[in-house]
């Protein structure tokens, strides 16, 4: 994995984790970490430490970015089925978490 790909997975990893952490229900935030699961398993094992970049600020900033980082993983050679299946579980993830 070259750097590039390794910061980018780092990117999309921390900020699935701060979703996880900031969701508002116990079943959003099992199904961001499903989305983390799913993203980590694309990549075999090869899984970078977090990274210390964006400052996490609210659910809808985290989650913007959570979206760009996973987009740009699709330059990275991981395959756009793939990034758009790990879009839909983070949408899927942010309705779960949707105030009633």
């Amino acid at each position: 994995m070259l750097l590039a790909h390794a910061l980018a997975l780092a990117e999309a990893r921390t900020f699935l984790a701060a979703l996880a952490d900031l969701a508002t229900t116990q079943e959003g935030s099992r199904a961001y970490d499903h989305a983390l699961h799913y993203l980590d398993s694309l990549h075999a094992g090869e899984i970078p430490g977090p990274t210390i970049g964006s400052p996490v600020v609210d659910l809808d900033t985290t989650y913007g970015l959570a979206v760009s980082a996973i987009e740009d993983l699709a330059t990275h050679g991981v395959h756009p089925l793939q990034v758009e299946l790990v879009l839909a579980m983070l949408e899927d993830a942010r309705s779960l978490d949707a105030p009633a």
